[in-house]
């Protein structure tokens, strides 16, 4: 074999990699066959997160110190065990994006200079419901682990309290996404509508620690509970996902009594494998119990009636939604209103 080729072995298939010595983290001095080595070593964890589900890569064809893009539509030339499905983007559009069926195509996507992995969270099968909710706990400037630390533990309380089972895992950066498997029943509207319910009822509970606004300029030094993450075409990394910052940070899955020792620093292409050979995957569980959305749905149906709290805005690259309030910052709606 050539040193311009390698082959690893994943889940019984052989996947190429060509000029595996290409460094994608300059820093970290990760090369492409390393990262490859590193989907092969987590693939049972990994393709847990990710089996049949769209996915969106985030591709560097030349490493980390290079432009990048997301691939959204699977490109043409695709191997022939790597699959597709249709997916219906906000415009209205349809388009295919690859779709993980098995944990090769993990190595694959690096072999396409993927260093994050985005998947949707529905499945092949219904890709119009999804059947994972999620709740994205972004630390604004001023706060950071510790501070998401703690939202964190508060949303586990109150989906406890609703009856409602969540995974919690660091995003690769300063703040930690929940995951509560769902039954795929509710629309994406219904889901976003859902977690803008859990974000409200977790603010009216710890207004000195978590925030819903949308707006930058009203957050303070708070956490984000980022709804619209729940939005259509809006994708979290993936568990396992490998994150495009300097150190090669993963997206790590963690026990809940564990999460109050660990950083996001501790978890890296070059850490995670032996970790989680040494303590398994945290998620293991996480298909083992799936929800319902009725409780959140009621709390949402509750705060618009009692409260006048309907939708928020929407990200600026989807079309006008129904319901949905101005997309104006209000220190601009005041001026203009002056």
């Amino acid at each position: 074999m050539s040193s311009s080729e390698a082959h690893v072995e994943v889940a019984g298939r052989s996947v190429r990699i060509s000029s595996p010595d290409k460094v994608y983290y300059p820093d970290a001095g990760v090369t492409k066959l390393d990262l490859a080595e590193y989907y092969a070593a987590v693939a049972e964890g990994a393709f847990r997160a990710l089996a049949g589900r769209p996915v969106a890569l985030n591709r560097f064809p030349d490493g980390l110190s290079g432009s990048s893009f997301y691939m959204k539509h699977a490109p043409k030339g695709l191997p022939d065990w790597v699959q597709t499905v249709q997916v219906t983007f906000p415009s209205g559009r349809t388009g295919n994006e690859v779709c993980i069926t098995e944990a090769a195509t993990l190595v694959w996507a690096v072999q396409m200079g993927a260093l994050e992995l985005h998947p949707w969270p529905v499945r092949r099968s219904d890709t119009d419901h999804p059947d994972e909710l999620r709740v994205d706990l972004d630390p604004q400037p001023g706060t950071g682990f510790a501070e998401a630390v703690e939202a964190a533990r508060e949303a586990k309380a109150l989906f406890e309290e609703l009856g409602l089972t969540a995974f919690v895992k660091t995003t690769g950066g300063r703040g930690l996404h929940l995951l509560v498997r769902i039954e795929p029943r509710w629309s994406f509207i219904s889901a976003r509508r859902a977690v803008i319910a859990f974000a409200r009822e977790l603010e009216r509970r710890r207004p000195d620690l978590v925030t819903t606004s949308w707006w930058k300029e009203e957050r303070g030094e708070r956490v984000f509970v980022d709804f619209n993450q729940m939005a259509r075409d809006r994708m979290l990394a993936a568990a396992y996902s490998s994150r495009a910052r300097p150190d090669a940070p993963v997206s790590m899955p963690v026990r809940w009594t564990d999460l109050s020792d660990v950083t996001p620093q501790d978890f890296t292409t070059r850490t995670v494998p032996a970790l989680l050979a040494d303590r398994g995957d945290a998620h293991e569980d996480i298909d083992s119990a799936v929800f319902t959305l009725d409780a959140l749905l009621e709390m949402s149906e509750r705060d618009e009636r009692d409260h006048g709290l309907g939708d928020m805005p929407y990200p600026p690259d989807f079309p006008k939604m129904p319901g949905e309030p101005k997309r104006v910052q209000p220190s601009k709606a005041k001026k203009e209103t002056a």
